[in-house]
């Protein structure tokens, strides 16, 4: 079975070109080549060298259609041993490097895959972290996978209240070039709703349980 890679690269990670056979060289010459024969440095070096050389790409990012200006090469890195795609992001005053060991994916598709990831690692985050998933105590294995399911059915109904708000809430804690809310701004919305002495008037008791209701299923799967 074959797994290919496609990660962030550090800003320090030594790059290389894909070795060939310099011109005049015999073979057994060119098999006392090293790695180093063919270093062209760290990745911020490599990005001020291309970044003139980056082209625009319109790619779909965090649910928006973005432009970006990027540049892609193959090269070759030393902790892995093959060859990999390196794509260089560029934004006003930043820059990234990301690199796939899928030579086939596109420089579009490269970009959209990492920010889609990006996404599954936050929402990681917002289970774990601000729900509180990774604080069970329990040691039974079925306590265990109750409490996750727990968790799980908590972030889904906070992503639902959030979806049915008519405004969005405003940031608490302001992030420059971010306008939109984080998770944890919903958490505090429900918590001062469920606070409030009129709770069960805006959101009244059922006497019985309501029928095909996403609680009613989800209390179902962690029961």
């Amino acid at each position: 079975m074959q797994f290919l890679l496609l990660s962030r690269a550090a800003s320090t990670r030594r790059i290389s070109e894909l070795p060939c056979r310099l011109s005049g060289t015999k073979n057994h010459h060119f098999a006392k080549l090293r790695f180093h024969d063919f270093q062209r440095g760290s990745a911020t070096d490599m990005a001020k060298t291309v970044q003139q050389k980056a082209r625009s790409y319109t790619v779909n990012l965090y649910g928006k259609q973005r432009e970006v200006r990027a540049y892609s090469r193959v090269v070759m890195l030393k902790t892995l041993k093959r060859p990999v795609q390196v794509v260089w992001v560029f934004r006003r005053t930043q820059w990234i490097a990301l690199f796939t060991t899928d030579l086939s994916l596109s420089v579009t598709q490269i970009i959209e895959y990492y920010g889609a990831r990006w996404k599954i690692e936050s929402g990681f985050k917002e289970l774990k972290q601000d729900i509180g998933s990774q604080k069970s105590q329990c040691r039974n294995a079925q306590a265990v996978t109750n409490h996750l399911n727990f968790c799980m059915m908590a972030t889904t109904l906070t992503w639902i209240y959030a979806d049915r708000l008519k405004t969005d809430p405003e940031r608490r804690h302001k992030v420059k070039g971010r306008a939109s809310f984080a998770f944890s701004d919903i958490r505090r919305i429900i918590a001062e709703a469920a606070l409030d002495p009129d709770f069960e008037r805006v959101c009244s008791k059922y006497s019985s349980s309501p029928v095909n209701s996403v609680v009613a299923v989800l209390l179902r799967m962690v029961a």
